[in-house]
């Protein structure tokens, strides 16, 4: 399985990072996850067409968005669970910049997640992703750390 993270902007603070290794590292067996990090433009409409030459047209493409489905963690892990066994092994999350993301992003996404109704940073919101891919990696596992 193969997973990507496009994400506008870098993580800067050290503890950001930290998590953001951690998870990776915990995940290194499961899956193949990359991170795409674009620097940030001026318009949405630029960073989305950034992002847009970035994906592959074969991945399931989850775009967070702030209008997306609020969804909980057992049913991430089901969608997840049931892309792979329709045979999708490519996943793609797009993370836009502070200011949203652009109309042509939300006309491709297969689907549009809300993380929360709250509003979060951009670089907190990589790390609440890498966070619920791992516990739906082991929530489809049947393994412990969900609970």
């Amino acid at each position: 399985m193969r997973i990507n993270i496009v994400a506008i902007g870098k993580l800067k603070e050290k503890f950001l990072i930290e998590a953001a290794k951690e998870y990776l590292k915990r995940m290194k067996t499961i899956a193949t996850i990359e991170i795409i990090e674009i620097a940030e433009c001026k318009t949405i409409e630029d960073e989305g067409e950034k992002i847009l030459n970035r994906l592959n047209k074969n991945s399931w493409i989850c775009l967070l968005d702030v209008f997306g489905e609020n969804i909980s963690s057992e049913q991430f892990a089901e969608k997840f669970s049931k892309l792979t066994l329709n045979g999708q092994s490519e996943f793609t999350f797009i993370i836009g910049g502070a200011f949203g993301v652009s109309e042509n992003l939300r006309k491709i996404a297969n689907f549009k997640l809300s993380l929360s109704k709250m509003t979060f940073t951009h670089q907190m919101t990589r790390i609440i992703l890498l966070e619920q891919i791992y516990r739906a990696f082991k929530i489809n596992r049947g393994e412990p750390y969900h609970w």
